[in-house]
């Protein structure tokens, strides 16, 4: 995307990720504009940043993962910045953003780019009311498709995104009045749970707020009762300890609806992520299924 406007890129590559490493860098290059996964967020805040880490950067983005809106404030409070979020998909560019010129709007992922006819949609393809969750889909404007990757001889992957005469994104979301659009995540990973039906990235937005928590990931875990049961994996910031799990479960009930509370609390070192920081939560839940089967088949 860069090439194309016709913009220098640089690549920052590394064997192990150090936060004050990669602020040198910015320093001894004057890098004016920074992209980086939510993670690399995470860590840069860990690390303690001020205002003078970031002297030359003029834009700093995200891409890859929802951003929590947490995150965006302190980043802001500590850097004088204002991260802007993009979303897309592997088959696709950006197909939404906060632009430079626009509002942003923290928990936000921005408005609609100029290249696509983005909607909300409902199962049949049809666009929902503004303020009513559904999928982001993206109606083709023309016969060619501009800005869809080409399957090729995938029709099973073909068969499974184009349904109704539009792309089906998999990712659920609303859109306000504005035509900003406010991601709730993927259909694969929404819980349903005692008849609710819970967002794992909503959790996760209340559990960040609490000092001891860097980072976690929300999951379901099957369950005889209740269908499943939210489960948070959590990475504790450094000088908190295992002991705080009912704290937590409580924080969530306090800041949400008493239902979407994680029963069950892993604390674990690290998550497992994607080589450009995004959480694996299928890799969570399989590692789950699979405690539970051998959990079934013991005597």
């Amino acid at each position: 995307g860069q090439w194309l406007c016709g913009a220098a890129v640089m690549v920052y590559d590394y064997d192990r990720f150090s936060a004050r490493e990669l602020l040198k860098v910015l320093k001894k290059y004057r890098v004016t504009s920074f992209c980086a996964p939510p993670t690399v967020y995470r860590l840069l805040m860990k690390s303690g940043l001020y205002q003078s880490d970031f002297c030359g950067v003029e834009q700093v983005t995200t891409a890859g993962e929802a951003m929590n809106p947490e995150l965006i404030h302190r980043f802001r409070h500590d850097t004088g910045l204002t991260i802007r979020e993009g979303y897309g998909q592997t088959e696709t560019t950006m197909l939404v953003g906060t632009l430079v010129g626009s509002q942003v709007r923290p928990g936000s992922m921005g408005k609609a780019s100029p290249l696509y006819c983005l909607s909300v949609a409902d199962e049949q393809g049809q666009p929902v009311p503004d303020g009513t969750e559904g999928e982001i889909v993206v109606v083709p404007t023309d016969k060619r498709r501009a800005g869809l990757c080409i399957f090729g001889t995938d029709i099973t992957s073909q068969l499974r995104a184009w349904k109704n005469g539009v792309y089906h994104t998999g990712d659920l979301a609303w859109k306000d009045s504005d035509g900003y659009f406010w991601y709730v995540g993927r259909k694969d990973d929404m819980i349903k749970s005692s008849g609710y039906r819970i967002s794992p990235f909503e959790v996760e937005n209340v559990l960040v707020q609490h000092p001891a928590v860097f980072e976690c990931a929300v999951t379901g875990v099957p369950d005889e009762e209740r269908g499943f049961l939210v489960k948070a994996s959590i990475v504790l910031n450094g000088g908190f300890c295992e002991m705080l799990a009912e704290e937590l479960k409580a924080f969530v009930k306090k800041n949400t609806a008493p239902y979407k509370y994680p029963r069950i609390i892993e604390f674990v070192s690290v998550l497992p992520k994607t080589i450009s920081g995004k959480i694996k939560r299928h890799e969570i839940r399989k590692t789950d299924e699979k405690r539970l089967m051998f959990a079934v088949i013991q005597p």
